[in-house]
C-alpha cells in the first residue's frame, strides 16, 4: 500500500467529516468540534466555501437524500459535559458562501445521527450519548436512541416547528458509536455503548415499531459489520470500552455467537482513544480504516490477507491523532481518505495505491 498525503487546512480541532454532492460535483464537508468553521472542499481538497463560522460543537454531518448540497448536522455538542443544547439543524446553499442553517429538532447530547431508508421511506434515527447532567462526568443519565420519519420538505423546521421525535431505545450508558449498515437488505445502524452493540433497523411497515437486536454485549465505543475474511459472514469489529484502547473482531462460530478472531497487536497504552473508525472497500479489499488519539497517535488500515489466514495491518499516518475518517473513490477511479488529524488540528487528504 502506498500512501500520498497531502494537507488541505488546520482547522482547529477539526472533527466531522460527510460526503456531499452539490452542484453535479463531488465534495465533502469538514467541521469542527469547537466553536469553528465547516468548509466545503472539491473532491481534490480544494477549499470552496464557509458554510458557517460557528456555533461548531459538531459531531454528525450526513447529506439528504435527493436535494442538492442540502446537509444535517450536529450543533453544540461540545463534550459529555457541555451538550445540553445540542441539536440537529438543517444547511440549505442559497449562494457562495451563505448557507441558510435552521434547526430541524432539539436532541440534548445528541452525538451521533443518520438517514436510514426501509420501504422507500426515509427515517432519522438520533443517538444520545446521555439523557441528563448535573455535574461533571455525570454518568447517571443513560443514554437512549430517537427516531422518526424524515419528511421530504424540510423547508418548514426551525426552532418554532420542530421535528417530533420519539424513544426508540433506552438504557445505553455511554452510547457514542453509530454506523449505517445493511441488515436483511435494508438499512439499520450499529449502535455501541457499554451494554454492548445492538442493530437498530427502522420500521418495516410504516407506523409500526422500530426494531432493536442485541449482537454482542461486549462494551463498545464504536463498531462496524464487513465480511473481512470473504466467508459470507459479517465479522463484527469493536472498539472497546468507550474511547477505548481496545480493539478486537469478532467472528460468528457454528451456533451464530460472535467469538473473538483477532486482536490489534501491541501494549493498548500506545492506541489510547480509538476514535475514528470506517469500514469500506479499499483497493479492492473489505478495509477498517482506524486512528486513535493518544498514545502513539496513527491511523491504520487492517485487512484480512487469505494467503496467510491472519489479519494485516497497514500504516496511513502517524502521530496524527485523527478522531474521524472517510473514504471514497475519486472521479478518477482513486481510493481516497479524508482524515481529521483532531490533535494537530490538520485536515489531510491521502490517496491510496497499490
Amino acid at each position: 500500500m502506498k500512501v500520498e498525503k497531502k494537507v488541505i487546512s488546520n482547522l482547529n480541532k477539526c472533527y466531522a467529516i460527510s460526503s456531499l454532492d452539490y452542484q453535479g460535483k463531488k465534495c465533502f464537508l469538514v467541521a469542527a468540534e469547537k466553536n469553528d468553521p465547516c468548509y466545503l472542499f472539491s473532491e481534490d481538497g480544494e477549499q470552496l466555501e464557509t458554510v458557517w463560522t460557528e456555533p461548531g460543537g459538531v459531531m454528525t454531518m450526513t447529506p439528504v437524500p435527493g436535494q442538492d448540497g442540502q446537509f444535517l448536522a450536529t450543533h453544540e455538542f461540545y463534550s459529555p459535559n457541555n451538550s445540553a443544547n445540542a441539536r440537529i439543524v438543517i444547511a440549505t446553499p442559497k449562494g457562495k458562501d451563505n448557507w441558510e442553517i435552521r434547526t430541524l429538532a432539539k436532541v440534548p447530547f445528541v452525538h451521533r445521527f443518520g438517514i436510514l431508508n426501509r420501504g422507500g421511506v426515509n427515517y432519522i434515527l438520533a443517538c444520545a450519548l446521555k439523557t441528563g447532567h448535573e455535574y461533571k462526568n455525570d454518568w447517571r443519565y443513560y443514554g437512549a436512541c430517537f427516531g422518526a420519519v424524515l419528511p421530504k420538505d424540510l423547508s418548514d423546521y426551525n426552532d418554532s416547528n420542530l421535528l417530533k421525535m420519539s424513544l426508540v431505545a433506552e438504557g445505553m450508558l455511554k452510547n457514542h458509536g453509530y454506523c449505517k449498515v445493511s441488515y436483511g437488505g435494508h438499512d439499520a445502524a450499529l449502535v455501541g455503548c457499554e451494554q454492548g452493540t445492538f442493530i437498530v433497523s427502522p420500521p418495516a411497515v410504516l407506523g409500526s415499531a422500530w426494531e432493536v437486536t442485541k449482537l454482542c454485549a461486549i462494551p463498545s465505543s464504536d463498531s462496524v459489520l464487513c465480511d473481512f475474511d470473504g466467508d459470507g459472514k459479517p465479522e463484527l469489529g469493536c472498539i472497546s470500552p468507550f474511547h477505548g484502547n481496545s480493539l478486537v473482531i469478532y467472528h460468528l462460530d457454528e451456533h451464530n455467537n460472535y467469538v473473538p478472531q483477532w486482536k490489534l497487536p501491541g501494549p493498548e497504552k500506545d492506541t489510547e482513544m480509538i476514535h475514528a473508525t470506517w469500514a469500506c472497500e479499499l483497493l479492492g479489499k473489505p478495509t477498517w480504516i482506524i486512528g486513535w488519539r493518544k498514545g502513539t497517535k496513527d491511523t491504520i488500515a487492517i485487512t484480512w490477507d487469505a494467503e496467510v489466514g491472519d489479519y494485516k495491518v497497514d500504516y496511513i499516518d502517524k502521530n496524527t491523532g485523527c478522531a474521524n475518517a472517510m473514504h471514497f473513490v475519486n472521479s478518477k477511479g482513486q481510493d481516497v481518505i479524508v482524515a481529521t488529524n483532531r490533535e494537530i488540528d490538520e485536515v489531510a487528504l491521502y490517496t491510496i495505491t497499490e
